[in-house]
Parts: structure tokens; C-alpha cells; sequence
């Protein structure tokens, strides 16, 4: 899914820096509310979402501890000319483009590129996202020639020490009571350390050579089923679509997605409809939006959406967000 453009070039060169926190219990809402970002969230496991994010912004830097409740598909996008670097405390079950995190290792992906993000139920992340010309500044002045290796990689090995002093630092930051900060010395501290974690020499692990296959059969799939948006789509025509057996496309998915096929189409229109029911206008029913993507049993879709999102669909239309 392309996001766009992102809404901001450079940084506000001199602001106070804020600590924000926000709770949500939609999952694109929460994804709404991180500063800067362009997101979407699908929801995957079943029941209620709730979403907590504490943020700090600094003027070339933006900090933040982020909460989600419920397994989740996210697409993401960071603002252009930065980087950010995620940092989960737990990695089970946490995936960047399709590709399994390790416990030393974090994600890492430069602004102005979509990627995106499969994350278990109770996960917590912390994130940095830095401006790319205040970083390169900071390296220039201690001497450093950082590689690029970011750029292509989305996972990056870290030592143990070096990520637990990072962990700190931005716990720190982000858990202290409201009020003023010195501002250029909690940034200054964080360059040093974000230096530091990027000067790890050791490589990640390559991913397998039949990765890129698999990836590029989820991906086929996934613009085929954003192309034809309102109608349901049958195993065979997925495997006539890309050119493999059912068994192959059945490990395409569970590899990358964590998923079957099935429960991602499942699942790609509960939360299409879900989206629909948030944006619907006035004169919009529950049944016009759901047997408009493919919902014709009323009775199992509506026991099929309380099941995933813990509440009516008939209350998600009744409380959306004007």
C-alpha cells in the first residue's frame, strides 16, 4: 500500500519540547496519533484494542514508547530525510517486511519508504526517529563513518550493552513527570548512543534465498485484493494469480504474515468494514456497508465482528469519530 508523501521536510528548528501521551481503542486511531507518521493498523487477534503511546519531541528528534493490545498488520511510513530505529524489549513474534526479528537485533528504516510491521498481542516498542542531516552532523564531529547498510537492511544486530543503555536512556526520557527538560543535553546524549548502536559491525542474518519469492507471492496477493476491493477472492484464484500450489502459498503467508491466506482475506475486510463504519455518513446503515464488501450472511458477519473487535458493528457506525 503506497501512503504518500509524508507532511514534513525538515524540523521545526526551535520548539518546547512535549511530552504527549495518547489512548486509543480503534487501532487506526492509534496509529493516527503518532506525530508525523503515516500508518494504517489492521487488527489480527480477536477482542477489544486498546493503544497507549508516550511521545517526546525534540526539534531534530522524536521519542516515543508505544503500547498495542491486540496482534496487529501495520504499513508504516516515517517523515523524509530521517531515520528510525525500533527497539521492542520482547522480539517473539514481531516481523519487519516479512522477515522475523532476533533478540539482539533491532528494526531500522530511513524516512520517505513504506514498510511494514507485523507485531504480537500485549507488544510494547520503543522508537527514535532522527533527522538524517543531525545525525550525519554529529558523526562528522566525533570522527565517525557510519555505513549504509540501514538503508537496505531492515534489521540491525546491536550488542546487548549497548541496547540496554539505549533502553534506559529512552525509558528514562519518556517515563519522567511532565515539565521543562534541557533539551539540547537529552539530545546531545541521545546522538551519542544512537552513534554508538550504529557502528555494530556485525551483520544480521541473511534471509533465506526463497525468501524474496514468498515475499513477492504475499505481495502480488495483497495488490490483487486492493485492486478488487468489494468482492471476495477464492484460493484458486490466488494460486492461478501467482503461478504457485496451494501448500506454497500457504507458506508464503504464514512465513511472512504470520497468517494463512484465508485469514488474511478474512480479516483484510472485517477491518475494511470497520474503517467504512468509522467514516460512514449519516445516511450509511450497517447493512449497506457490509454487504458492500461482501458480507451477504448478516448474522455471522455481525457475530464474526464482535468476536474480532469486541463490540457491534452497530455501535462502531453509532460512535465514530465526527
Amino acid at each position: 500500500m503506497a501512503l504518500g508523501e509524508g507532511v514534513m521536510n525538515e524540523p521545526e528548528s526551535a520548539h518546547a519540547p512535549k511530552k504527549c501521551i495518547q489512548e486509543a481503542f480503534d487501532a487506526d486511531e492509534h496509529a493516527n496519533n503518532l506525530t508525523r507518521w503515516q500508518q494504517e493498523y489492521d487488527q489480527l487477534s480477536a477482542g477489544r484494542f486498546y493503544g497507549r503511546l508516550d511521545e517526546v519531541a525534540l526539534a531534530t528528534m522524536q521519542v516515543f514508547k508505544e503500547h498495542t493490545g491486540q496482534a496487529l498488520r501495520q504499513d508504516c511510513r516515517v517523515w523524509p530525510n530521517a531515520l528510525w530505529l525500533g527497539i521492542p524489549p520482547v522480539c517473539a513474534g514481531s516481523r519487519i517486511n516479512g522477515q522475523a526479528l532476533g533478540g539482539d537485533e533491532v528494526m531500522c528504516r530511513p524516512g520517505g519508504h513504506d514498510f511494514e510491521l507485523i507485531t504480537p498481542a500485549a507488544f510494547d516498542i520503543y522508537g527514535l526517529v532522527v533527522h538524517l542531516p543531525t545525525l550525519s552532523a554529529a558523526a562528522a564531529r566525533q570522527g565517525i563513518v557510519l555505513d549504509e547498510c540501514w538503508q537496505q537492511t531492515p534489521r540491525r544486530h546491536v550488542g546487548q550493552d549497548t541496547l540496554s543503555a539505549m533502553t534506559f536512556l529512552l525509558e528514562r526520557l519518556l517515563m519522567r513527570q511532565p515539565g521543562a527538560i534541557a533539551e539540547q543535553l537529552h539530545q546531545d546524549i541521545l546522538l551519542m548512543a544512537l552513534l554508538e548502536l550504529l557502528q555494530a559491525e556485525r551483520p544480521s542474518r541473511e534471509p533465506p534465498p526463497s525468501y524474496a519469492h514468498r515475499k513477492e507471492v504475499v505481495d502480488r496477493v495483497k495488490r490483487h485484493v486492493d485492486e478488487h476491493l468489494e468482492g471476495p477472492v477464492t484460493m484458486d484464484a490466488l494460486c492461478q494469480l501467482t503461478h504457485v500450489s496451494r501448500r506454497t502459498l500457504q507458506y508464503s503467508f504464514t512465513s511472512i504474515l504470520g497468517i494463512s491466506p484465508l485469514q488474511y482475506l478474512r480479516l483484510t475486510r472485517l477491518n475494511r468494514v470497520r474503517r467504512a463504519l468509522r467514516a460512514a455518513s449519516p445516511s450509511q446503515s450497517v447493512t449497506e456497508i457490509a454487504t458492500y464488501w461482501g458480507f451477504w450472511h448478516l448474522g455471522q458477519f455481525a457475530r464474526d465482528y464482535k468476536q474480532q473487535f469486541g463490540e457491534c458493528p452497530s455501535h462502531t457506525l453509532n460512535a465514530k469519530t465526527p
